[in-house]
């Protein structure tokens, strides 16, 4: 089906995904699909988990989605260098027609199921009211994605977004499931994925017929999100740059999950950050586990605000802000929803005003998804870890519909999507 084949009436109404070629691995030219595959790029723990990555398959997608050298453009002229060697080879290769992907996770262990469609997103403005951020985004990293995407004239992986709807979408999802899929894997986390791809006219239009009447929320990937709208500012319209690859989700049927993005302070020590928040916060400190650690944060966040900072062995439970504080540095012209999230204290208060830390320098600062890591190159870097506690999507969709957006790095839905599974040129 052609991406500009849909009227201008029915695309503004509300989400219109489109199929396209995807291209997949050859299975039979890599060691496994599992070893290929990547956790989204911000969510691998740099340079660790590159170079577990990369040794764990030639031609993993980390190197394409994080391509190793000495500069940024070197680096991106490598991953395109490598993207073309490995269509030429055969490594990747694309699928005869166009598509849309229903896309199975699936941890037995953990009664985790979910599905959803990978698809070309028509690319629309949050003034319009049909994909809605809730996350703030930072620029250097928006440059970084949108000069990788434009060396590679590609979407290396889909970001995830959520919708509401229990309907026709959701029914051709379930059909499509009960078929044999393209490809079925498990990765090393336990996790199991599956693909299928649905072609027929009939069921195509039946799913864009259902979406066109939805709005969704970026779960995960704002930063990519930011970089299509950049890229697609950059080139002639229409065309392939109008679009991007998402994973859709239908959270009435199958509901995320939601984990909180830590910081890590590399240039303040636990001693000295600690010391700041003498007469401001209340600090106790807890000779604990990680586990009962973030058990005492999650009781403490019950009531307000509350955080817990690590760096020197010990868990340092953060929480009763001075309310003169909070009166001072919290802007006051957002929601009472927005002042009261432990993120915006944390960074309007606490890093903005407290320590002084610029939170959008990775010199300073970085932002980690996984707790343990976190706590870990604290205490080997000498820094100060922040535990955060995560927010209910309730709140985030709530936010997002009124047009206020969270501070940067403030949730965690989950499972994302693998990254490698499937990729969209925009070449052809």
């Amino acid at each position: 089906m052609n991406l500009a084949g849909h009227s201008e009436a029915t695309a503004r109404r509300g989400l219109e995904l489109n199929p396209f070629r995807g291209l997949r691995y050859d299975p039979d030219r890599v060691g496994s699909l599992a070893a290929v595959t990547s956790p989204p790029y911000d969510v691998v723990v740099r340079p660790d988990g590159v170079y577990h990555l990369q040794s764990a398959d030639p031609h993993n997608i980390v190197r394409l989605i994080l391509p190793q050298d000495t500069t940024p453009s070197a680096r991106n002229e490598r991953a395109a260098d490598t993207l073309h060697r490995w269509l030429d080879e055969g490594i990747l290769n694309a699928d005869s027609e166009p598509g849309l992907y229903v896309y199975e996770q699936r941890d037995d262990a953990d009664r985790l199921l979910q599905r959803g469609l990978i698809g070309a997103l028509r690319l629309t403005e949050p003034s319009e009211g049909v994909v809605l951020p809730h996350e703030d985004v930072m620029p250097h990293i928006v440059a970084d994605r949108a000069a990788l995407m434009r060396a590679t004239s590609a979407n290396l992986e889909p970001l995830l977004l959520t919708y509401r709807g229990d309907g026709d979408t959701a029914d051709v999802v379930e059909r499509t499931a009960e078929r044999e899929p393209l490809l079925s894997t498990t990765t090393e986390d336990g996790y199991g994925h599956r693909l299928w791809s649905i072609t027929d006219p009939a069921e195509l239009a039946r799913v864009q017929t259902d979406l066109s009447q939805h709005q969704a929320l970026i779960a995960d990937g704002h930063h990519r999100w930011a970089t299509y709208l950049r890229l697609r500012a950059e080139h002639p319209s229409p065309g392939p740059w109008d679009y991007g690859l998402v994973l859709l989700v239908d959270t009435l049927r199958y509901p995320l999950r939601v984990r909180a993005i830590h910081r890590l302070l590399h240039t303040l020590p636990i001693a000295d950050a600690l010391a700041a928040l003498h007469g401001l916060f209340r600090v106790r400190r807890l000779d604990v586990p990680l586990p009962d650690a973030l058990k005492a944060l999650a009781e403490a966040a019950e009531t307000g605000n509350a955080f817990l900072l690590a760096g020197d062995g010990s868990f340092h439970l953060v929480d009763q802000p001075a309310p003169e504080l909070l009166a001072r540095t919290v802007p006051e012209d957002r929601p009472a929803l927005w002042r009261t999230l432990d993120a915006t204290v944390l960074h309007a208060t606490l890093l903005e005003h407290v320590w002084r830390i610029p939170e959008d320098s990775p010199t300073h600062i970085a932002y980690i998804h996984d707790t343990a890591a976190t706590v870990e190159k604290a205490e080997r870097g000498g820094g100060t870890a922040v535990l955060m506690h995560p927010v209910h999507e309730e709140v985030v969709r709530d936010l997002a519909r009124q047009g206020v957006t969270m501070p940067r790095k403030s949730t965690s839905f989950g499972p994302k999507p693998a990254s490698g599974l499937v990729l969209r040129t925009l070449e052809f």
